[in-house]
Parts: structure tokens; C-alpha cells; sequence
């Protein structure tokens, strides 16, 4: 069983950006790899904490045959990560996917390349009981350790029961629980299932909720248990919004810990800025086309930085959808102090990236 280091984990713990890197294509719809390579090298400059690649961002299907992108996308981040020289801890987390022969391949595949963390995709197990599923986790969690992940029933999900998350929490090697639910009763079940555990300070809160992103940050999430007030927060966020921006993402996170800490007169700043952060999700995932162009928009906002050389997908058919581009033009021109392109543009000119 891998484990994760000391350092590592106080680094899970405290709380950080996690990005969820795409995949960079050519013209041909082929891997760019010097592009890609450049977006990791992007994630590292800017702060970030770890990047999880492998992803929904990355693009599902890098895993079909004809196609088997997978283990390059594995090797070559690991490989930009190793070549940084990092003197910080900086966490690698591959995605994890499909029933659970295949899950095992690709957890014993992170290992292979040196991964800390599997983030494992429930959505292929929509058939099989919640007990099935937990023994699935269990399998996977004696490879690597496992970054859970709550995915929301509209892009393939399922709703899964307070007993079930109970039961989640209490799996060893679980060190952390994404919550992307995009609901929020379907959240605090996560939340109150982790207070009741005896494992509660042993798996970090991420948040993955686009829709709520900055209050799902400052929100403290209290209960009473045994007549004792059990306190839980979300500590940083595994999003594919901040694979965009990411700068700024690491500069807010950081206000929001701050904030915290020393200032609630200041939260109510932080509430605007959720809504302004929300907004740009909107742009950028396109729920108002039941997210179609979620990754052509995050490649979009790359496109125009310069930090890809197009918006292209491993299907042709994934694209903007209509008037996505006019919006995330407007969500840059109405948040200009959330956009880091000035950032950008200086680490092309420098060479960089």
C-alpha cells in the first residue's frame, strides 16, 4: 500500500489548489506535448498545490484504445513535476476510472509514475449497490490513497446516501473527500456523515462545487455529536475552474484562509465574490447548455492566454456552445482582478512556460 508522506499530507490537510489539468491538442487532434507541458509548468509557477490529471478536464477519452493517452499524460506531468525541483510539496493525483479491474490497472499505473493520490471515479459503478461500491473503494484504497469524489447525478453521478458516506469517511487510506454534488443537501450529507466519524481529522473537505466555490470555503459546518460541537471546512477546492486563472485562484484562497482567521467583518466581500466567481463558472461550464462546452470553455480561456494553440477536443463535437465565447468575454471584462493574463503573458515572454 502506497502512503502518503508527512509533508504531503500536512499539505492535504491545511488545504490548496488543486487543478484539474486538460489535455492540449494540435490542429490534428493529436497531443501537443509541448503545450501540455507547459500548462503543468503553468500550475506549478502559479502556486498551486498539486494538479490532477487524468481527469474529467483531461478528457475521458484518452482511455479508448485507439486513442490510449493515458499513461502519456501520466508520464509526461510526472515527469514536468520531477523536473521543477520543487523544494514545496506538491501533490500528484492521477483520476482513476471504470469498474473495478480497471481501476486497479490505473491505480497500479499512478504508482508506477510516482502519483500520491487516486481520485476515483464512481460513475461507471451506477449499477452496483452502495456496499459493492464501498468494497470497490476499499480495493482501490490498498493500491493508493483515495481522494473520494461526490460527482453530481446531471453529468453522470448518482445520489448516494448519508450511511454510505458514513461508511466512506471510515475507510482507511480515504485522506480526502471531493464534494462536486452541486446540491446542498447532497453536500452536507458528506459533511455531517464526515463529523460523525472517528476519522473526521484524517480526510480533508475539497470542494468541487462550481456553483458555490467561495462559500463552500468560508463556511464553517458545526454539529452537535455527543453533546459536542464538531466543527468541519472545506480546506481548498480540485476543480477544473481553476485549472484557468490559477493564479488567482492560489491569491484567493489564500485571502479566504486569512480571512478567516483573523477578519468575519471581511466575509461578506468574500460572499461577492463567490457570486462573481460563480458567474464565471457559469461561462466557463456552460450549465445553461446542461455543460456541452464545460471543457472546450476551459480551453477557450487557455486559447486566448496562448497557453494552447486551440480549443480542439478528442471529439470534434465537443465545442463551444452557442454564445459561450461572447460570455466568457464577459465574465473576463466584468472580473478583470480574477483574471490573471498580465501573469500569463509575462511567463510566455520569459520563456517560462
Amino acid at each position: 500500500m502506497k502512503n502518503l508522506s508527512s509533508e504531503k499530507r500536512d499539505l492535504l490537510y491545511q488545504g490548496t489548489v488543486i487543478p484539474a489539468h486538460p489535455l492540449a491538442l494540435n490542429a490534428d487532434y493529436k497531443l501537443d506535448e509541448r503545450k501540455q507541458r507547459g500548462l503543468t509548468r503553468y500550475y506549478i509557477e502559479s502556486g498551486a498545490g498539486g494538479v490532477a490529471i487524468g481527469v474529467h478536464t483531461t478528457q475521458f477519452e484518452i482511455r479508448k484504445p485507439e486513442i490510449n493517452l493515458l499513461e502519456t499524460v501520466f508520464k509526461i506531468t510526472a515527469e514536468e513535476i520531477e523536473k521543477a525541483g520543487l523544494t514545496r510539496p506538491f501533490l500528484k493525483i492521477a483520476g482513476i476510472c471504470g469498474p473495478t479491474e480497471q481501476a486497479i490497472a490505473e491505480a497500479n499505473l499512478a504508482v508506477k509514475y510516482g502519483y500520491d493520490m487516486g481520485l476515483v471515479s464512481m460513475a461507471a459503478l451506477g449499477d452496483r449497490s452502495e456496499e459493492e461500491v464501498l468494497e470497490h473503494i476499499r480495493t482501490v484504497s490498498e493500491i493508493i490513497p483515495v481522494f473520494g469524489f461526490y460527482l453530481q447525478a446531471a453529468i453522470g453521478g448518482r445520489i448516494y446516501s448519508y450511511d454510505f458516506w458514513e461508511k466512506f469517511a471510515n475507510t482507511p487510506n480515504v485522506l480526502a473527500i471531493k464534494v462536486a454534488a452541486f446540491n446542498r443537501y447532497q453536500t452536507l450529507d458528506v459533511v455531517r456523515a464526515l463529523c460523525n466519524s472517528p476519522r473526521k481529522d484524517e480526510v480533508a473537505l475539497y470542494t468541487g462545487n462550481d456553483d458555490n466555490i467561495v462559500a463552500d470555503l468560508i463556511t464553517p459546518y458545526r454539529f452537535k455529536i455527543n453533546n459536542e460541537i464538531i466543527e468541519k471546512r472545506f480546506v481548498g477546492g480540485l476543480l477544473g475552474h481553476w485549472a484557468v486563472w490559477t493564479k488567482k485562484a492560489v491569491d484567493l484562497l489564500a485571502e479566504i484562509k486569512e480571512t478567516v482567521k483573523t477578519d468575519t467583518h471581511a466575509l461578506e466581500a468574500l460572499l461577492i465574490r463567490n457570486i462573481e466567481v460563480t458567474d464565471m463558472n457559469a461561462a466557463i461550464f456552460d450549465p445553461a447548455h446542461a455543460f456541452h462546452g464545460c471543457i472546450p470553455g476551459v480551453h477557450q480561456v487557455l486559447f486566448k492566454q496562448g497557453l494552447l494553440d486551440g480549443i480542439w477536443c478528442l471529439n470534434p463535437n465537443e465545442v463551444l456552445s452557442e454564445g459561450q465565447a461572447e460570455e466568457i468575454e464577459r465574465v473576463c471584462n466584468a472580473y478583470p482582478h480574477l483574471i490573471d493574463d498580465a501573469f500569463v503573458t509575462t511567463l510566455l515572454r520569459q520563456e517560462v512556460i
